[in-house]
């Protein structure tokens, strides 16, 4: 094996004697040594790998001992230490055979600060990464760093490095590619050291404080840029500078998340070579600048999201053969899609026109993009039919949202061509007819969404396909039996039918389905809750309420949103999910189902006791049986569930107390036992409890304290009432006396008249003058209307 030239050697338990054996191979090239156990181990003195140009020790443990002995590899190019764990430094001085080293990969391993005063004696280095390294505060690179004359390429990004870039980088007058993104650097980049770099190729600042212009002149005289990346920065408007002709030609360009307000910069309309642009998150206030796409023919992604866009899609006269991804999602954009943007941007693979104004119908053309795999025209005023083109043109199409229109008509007779289709959202929309039969053939369908629509009829038979994950047909107008229409699913996790006038019983099938989510509120089953809904798990949400289910509770419920059980089993969805809680309702999306779950089974005829066995769902957020005939006491059990947040047993037949270690649930925001047969004394008014009011606890008569008025102090008989302070409570009073106070007033108020009359002749004047006018109206009023009177005979 003397001419070996590579050698592999993975997540090894290394020894002294191993590496001394390595010097048989003398014409050893390349070493990995990844994920290995290096710690007391080295390089023998003698160990002849004079060859030795590349050693990969990424994900290893590395001793003191063996760093020191990398001086032995005369020949060493490439050090790459990524992930590593090591202490110390790695020693460099003058006379290293080190010296030679001309890449130096450190990236997220622990690193002593003290190795950057080492690296200046490494003279030939050129490249050096040390992304995610845990540097923090103001870095001192005077020593170090900016010594290395040769050094192309800087990557110290992903770090906690702070305060104003060090003006000795201008001396790195070789740097190609400099990433500093992800750190907290301040300043005005048309100030920083940045400007005297004029051979950078890669510039990436994003995740700062810096402040960037967006002409970018500080960068006029970089001919050699190609790649620019800022995001989450200040992005400014210049008072000059816009009109300079810049000496790049741009391939890359990312100024997105700053909030400038103002034109396009000018000098895009002088790039040509741009294939890559983000401008998204700034306030540009133009139309869409269709001139970008001409002027720049070897495009391929475009993004401007969110960036104030107003008035028509104006594409380019001529057919764009390079774009894949176009996202306009977000702005002001209004009027027709453009009928022919199948013909000109006929190479789009993902298009993005989501919260606009669009009107008018969806474009037959999209059939033409037969690359198209994301298409998201939802939020939006579209109207009309979903063309039959689009389904049967797309062949590459994986999702299709269309939601949140006013689409209108049936769902596609067919969809003959998209067997890769994986997402269909046509939610909140017009559509009707019924559930089209050839669902069940679409092999690749994972989600279903036709909720808030008028679709009616029957559910269909065995149409749920073997990767279908979600249906969510809520709020429509499906009748009917469930029968076996989801009877054969190895793969739904979410079923919502909420809202719909479905009937008869709730099918024991259901519990032979991996479901996490079931939602069948506002319908019309009827029968006893299935306990083979104990079988399930994973349930995370159990929402049967607004039904006429009768019987008793389950037992053996089950309701769990333990995060890192499902993210194991992968079986959060991928839409928003509609849930009521605190006595609203909520559309609760992936990310925050991954830590939510609930149970309501109110408004329906559910009798018995409430099962003890609930108070172990101590991971449960929501818990509703209000709204049913349920009896006994509350079960003390309701303690352990420490995570619950609304808890609601009101209109029920409870009796007993309420169980005074539910103060002990201090997350408990809405609490609801109304209108049952509780009493003795509400639980005391500590933590939560403190918050809730009356309303709480109303409809309970043997209920008392507060926040209640009535008091449980008040224990002894009340005194004999007298037949007068009966009449009082009773609300009468006594006449004589009433009519005795009503003469003496009126008289009082007639002398009082008569006084001021008397007293004061202006008064008694306009007092006559009033009389007098009054006598004359009711005496035209007698002679307009008696004629009037007659003709009815009421004279």
């Amino acid at each position: 094996m003397k001419n070996l030239r590579a050698l592999y050697l993975v997540t090894m338990k290394g020894s002294s004697m191993l590496l001394q054996s390595l010097g048989a191979f003398t014409n050893l090239e390349i070493l990995y040594m990844s994920g290995s156990d290096l710690k007391g181990t080295r390089f023998a003195q003698y160990s002849n790998l004079i060859n030795l140009r590349e050693l990969y020790l990424d994900g290893s443990s590395v001793g003191r001992n063996f760093l020191q002995s990398l001086e032995v590899l005369p020949s060493l190019k490439i050090l790459s230490m990524r992930n590593c764990g090591f202490s110390g430094i790695i020693p460099v001085n003058q006379d290293s055979n080190l010296t030679n080293l001309r890449e130096l990969y450190l990236d997220y391993s622990s690193v002593d600060e003290n190795l950057l005063q080492y690296l200046k004696a490494l003279s030939s280095l050129e490249t050096l990464s040390m992304q995610g390294c845990g540097f923090s505060g103001i870095i001192t690179m005077n020593q170090g760093i900016c010594k290395l004359k040769h050094l192309q390429i800087l990557d110290i990004s992903y770090n906690d490095l702070s305060g104003n870039l060090p003006l000795c980088l201008a001396n790195l007058t070789s740097l190609q590619q400099l990433h500093l993104s992800f750190n907290h650097f301040i300043g005005n980049i048309s100030s920083s050291p940045l400007e005297g770099l004029t051979n950078l190729e890669y510039l990436s600042v994003s995740g700062n404080l810096f402040q960037i212009p967006i002409s970018l002149s500080p960068f006029f005289n970089h001919s050699k840029l190609k790649y620019m990346e800022s995001r989450g920065n200040k992005i400014f408007a210049e008072t000059d500078g816009q009109y300079l002709n810049s000496r790049f030609q741009l391939e890359r360009l990312v100024l997105s998340g700053g909030g400038y307000c103002g034109a396009f910069p000018k000098f895009l309309y002088h790039q040509h070579n741009l294939q890559f642009v983000d401008l998204s998150h700034n306030q540009m206030r133009e139309g869409f600048p269709s001139w970008l796409l001409q002027n720049n023919t070897k495009l391929e992604q475009l993004y401007l999201i969110n960036n104030s866009l107003s008035g028509p899609l104006k594409l380019p006269i001529h057919s764009h053969m390079n774009l894949s991804l176009l996202d306009i999602s977000d702005n002001f954009f209004q009027g027709y899609i453009t009928p022919e943007i199948g013909t000109y941007l006929p190479k789009l693979s993902h298009l993005n026109m989501l919260g606009n104004g669009f009107s008018g119908s969806i474009p037959s053309s999209f059939g033409n993009m037969s690359l198209l795999r994301y298409l998201d025209l939802s939020n939006n005023r579209l109207s009309g039919t979903i063309p039959e083109d689009l389904t049967i043109g797309c062949v590459s199409l994986r999702e299709l949202i269309l939601s949140n229109n006013s689409l209108q008509g049936q769902i596609f007779s067919e969809i003959s061509n998209c067997h890769n289709l994986r997402i269909m959202d046509i939610s909140y929309n017009h559509l009707s007819g019924k559930i089209p039969n050839w669902i069940r053939n679409m092999s690749s369908l994972q989600i279903l969404d036709l909720s808030q629509n008028r679709i009616s009829g029957n559910l269909p038979s065995n149409f749920c396909p073997i990767d279908l994950t979600e249906v969510h047909l809520s709020k429509n107008m499906l009748q009917g039996l469930l029968k076996d229409s989801f009877y054969n699913c190895p793969s739904l996790v979410v079923l919502d039918l909420s809202h719909n006038n479905l009937i008869g019983r709730i099918p024991k099938w259901i519990g032979e389905i991996p479901l996490g989510y079931i939602l069948l509120s506002h319908n019309h089953f009827e029968g006893e809750i299935p306990i083979q809904l104990c079988k399930l798990d994973k349930l995370s949400l159990i929402d049967l309420s607004y039904n006429n289910l009768s019987g008793h509770i389950p037992h053996c419920l089950r309701c769990s949103s333990n995060y890192w059980y499902r993210q194991q089993e992968d079986i959060q969805p991928e839409q928003p999910v509609e849930f009521t809680t605190k006595n609203s309702s909520y559309f609760y999306q992936p990310s925050i189902l991954h830590y939510f779950s609930g149970i309501d089974l109110s408004c329906n005829n559910l009798a018995g006791e409430i099962p003890p066995e609930l108070g172990n769902l101590n991971m449960i957020k929501v818990l509703n049986l209000s709204h049913n005939k349920l009896i006994g006491a509350i079960p003390p059990t309701f303690s352990n569930l420490r995570q619950i947040e609304s808890l609601d047993l009101s209109y029920n037949n409870l009796e007993g107390k309420i169980p005074p270690q539910l103060t002990q649930l201090y997350s408990l925001a809405v609490f609801n036992v109304a209108h049952n047969n509780l009493s003795s004394k509400t639980p005391e008014r500590v933590a939560q409890f403190a918050t809730f009011d009356q309303s709480s606890y109303e409809g309970n008569p043997l209920l008392c304290g507060l926040p209640l008025p009535k008091s449980c102090n008040n224990t002894s008989p009340s005194p004999p009432v007298t037949p007068t302070e009966e009449k009082e409570d009773n609300g009468f009073m006594d006449m004589g006396v009433f009519y005795v106070s009503f003469v003496v007033s009126y008289i009082m108020v007639l002398l009082a008249i008569a006084a001021v009359l008397y007293i004061n002749p202006y008064w008694r004047r306009r007092w006559f003058y009033f009389i007098e006018t009054s006598l004359t109206n009711c005496y035209y009023f007698l002679v307009d209307n008696i004629p009037l009177l007659s003709k009815f005979g009421l004279s």
